[in-house]
């Protein structure tokens, strides 16, 4: 495995991704840097695939994703490496997902027949566990992931029975129990940036987040690896400003351009989505009115002003546009594990990223804010909770396979001070209406998300008590607290009646503060809350 290195001023080798694909070697270990469609390398993947379903060649090789490559809306990131023979081994925070009417991605199918070796660990972790490799430790001690799938005593991340045990370790140091992540030494990086220059500096101008190209480069470059970047475009030598570089070229081993490779899922290029361009908030579209609206308006309500918050997906993703609608968008300032700090997060296909954003850092350094609990709190959503408040937000409850993977979810739950769930009391077909300062219940969904045992811990009720972190589920009906004698119900929706509608219905049992308060009325009304973030609408 060989290319002409640019060292000592020389001109970087220019490849075609045919000719980057011919690089990996069979058996190698291939680091890739993406986050679902975001910063994804696809041509050079699709190249790989090409090449082995031409030859047969690579084969047996390691694929290590710190976040999910490709996005099922046409970057199909990870699923060109999905062949049996050519894939044998996958580590990854997540995994491609779509929707539920489309068939599930290549990889997780390939899981799921046990036809790979699969680990599904904290997208944090992994950058972590790449840092520990370019700097030559053994791995990483983390709390991150105790008591939770990732744990050894549980599942250790594996996906599979075809999945060795014994990736993640529980060890004893200075008389505290971690999770040991053991360093990862990749033999090719495949990353992505916007430009190169002649001697192979990288700059990610026009990417939504750097990501963690670098300290994926470090990690091949400093054991004798490849580092493949996959650019958008060619410059002239020493005319990207020096402040700008994000990977050094003494670190390139080649690069690849590709002028169409898009921005992001269904995305060619949008200033806004890179921070070149400052657009109105204004322009945001406002949330429908509805449950989703109700359960972010009352998570929104949990925050206060000065406060730094990390932002999820799901339910929990509305809460920003609650936030602009009543005025106090300026009040919090958001954290996105892609990088992004403050501004205004996206969603749907730009998720990770965001509008005027005060700074873009690469994902590895703001996980270091997130697992240091760096920030007040976070606003994360929830596929189910059981009586112990577990919650599972992994692997979808009644399903035998994977869905997308932790995530960052495990990194940002480790530590935080706060955190604010949100979530339906119900799944499945139902009819709830709203409005007029109150919730009527025609029919409920039969499908409980309070659980007397989640199908997979994503974050463990047990330690947030051992560590003391407040923590809050709020539902369409009824707001729940976990506290040392389970989880408490603390305010239910007017027009609902608390034992009917909520203690009955739930198949665990629930606790009930002695000040039981009743959700406030605006809450249900189509008007403007008056919101200040200080948990009390005017």
């Amino acid at each position: 495995m060989s290319v002409r290195p640019a060292r000592n001023g020389k001109a970087v080798p220019v490849l075609t991704p045919e000719e980057a694909a011919a690089l990996i070697e069979d058996g190698g270990v291939v680091t890739i840097s993406s986050s679902s469609g975001l910063g994804c390398p696809d041509a050079t993947l699709a190249a790989i695939g090409e090449r082995f379903r031409a030859s047969g060649s690579p084969r047996g090789i390691t694929a290590i994703h710190p976040i999910a490559a490709g996005d099922m809306y046409g970057i199909k990131g990870i699923d060109h490496l999905a062949q049996l023979g050519l894939l044998s081994r996958v580590i990854a925070g997540s995994f491609p997902s779509g929707p539920s009417s489309m068939e599930p991605p290549a990889i997780r199918r390939m899981i799921n027949a046990g036809e790979v070796e699969a680990w599904n660990l904290p997208s944090g972790s992994i950058f972590q566990m790449h840092r520990a490799g370019a700097s030559r430790q053994p791995g990483v001690l983390s709390k991150v992931g105790l008591d939770t799938f990732v744990d050894p005593r549980r599942q250790g991340g594996a996906l599979n029975g075809t999945s060795p045990d014994g990736l993640v370790r529980v060890e004893q140091f200075d008389g505290e129990e971690w999770l040991f992540y053991p360093a990862l030494t990749p033999d090719v990086a495949i990353i992505r940036a916007t430009s190169a220059d002649e001697h192979g500096n990288l700059s990610t101008e026009h990417e939504g987040s750097p990501l963690g190209a670098l300290d994926q480069a470090y990690a091949a470059h400093n054991h004798g690896g490849l580092v493949i970047a996959q650019v958008k475009r060619l410059v002239k030598a020493e005319s990207i400003p020096p402040q700008q570089v994000r990977v050094p070229g003494i670190i390139v081993d080649a690069v690849v351009v590709v002028p169409d490779q898009l921005q992001t899922t269904q995305t060619l290029y949008d200033p806004a989505l890179s921070g070149e361009l400052v657009v109105p908030n204004g322009d945001v579209e406002a949330l429908e009115w509805g449950l989703e609206k109700v359960i972010a308006r009352r998570a929104a309500s949990e925050l206060r002003r000065g406060w730094v918050v990390n932002l999820g997906f799901g339910l929990s993703s509305g809460i920003p546009r609650v936030l602009l609608e009543e005025g106090c968008e300026e009040d919090v300032t958001w954290v996105i594990e892609q990088g992004p700090i403050g501004g205004f997060p996206l969603t749907g296909f730009a998720f990770g990223c965001a509008h005027n954003a005060d700074a873009i850092l690469q994902s590895p350094d703001q996980f270091t804010l997130l697992q240091g609990g760096g920030f007040d709190a976070a606003c994360l959503s929830f596929m189910e909770v059981d009586q112990r408040g577990n919650v599972n937000v992994s692997l979808l409850p009644s399903k035998t396979h994977v869905s997308a993977g932790v995530g960052g979810f495990a990194d940002i739950t480790s530590a935080a001070p706060r955190i604010v769930f949100s979530g339906y009391f119900n799944a499945g077909r139902r009819t709830i209406e709203v409005g007029d300062g109150r919730l009527r219940i025609v029919e409920d969904g039969a499908v409980p998300k309070f659980v007397p045992e989640v199908a997979q811990v994503t974050f463990s009720g047990r330690r947030a008590l051992e560590t003391g972190q407040q923590v809050v589920f709020v539902t369409e009906r009824c707001v729940l607290e976990l506290r040392p004698g389970g989880l408490t119900v603390t305010e239910i929706a007017p027009g609902i009646d608390l034992s009917r509608h909520v203690l009955d219905v739930a198949p665990i049992p629930l606790q009930v503060a002695d000040d039981l308060a009743t959700m406030d009325r605006k809450l249900f009304c189509d008007l403007p809350l008056g919101l200040h973030l200080n948990g009390v609408p005017e």
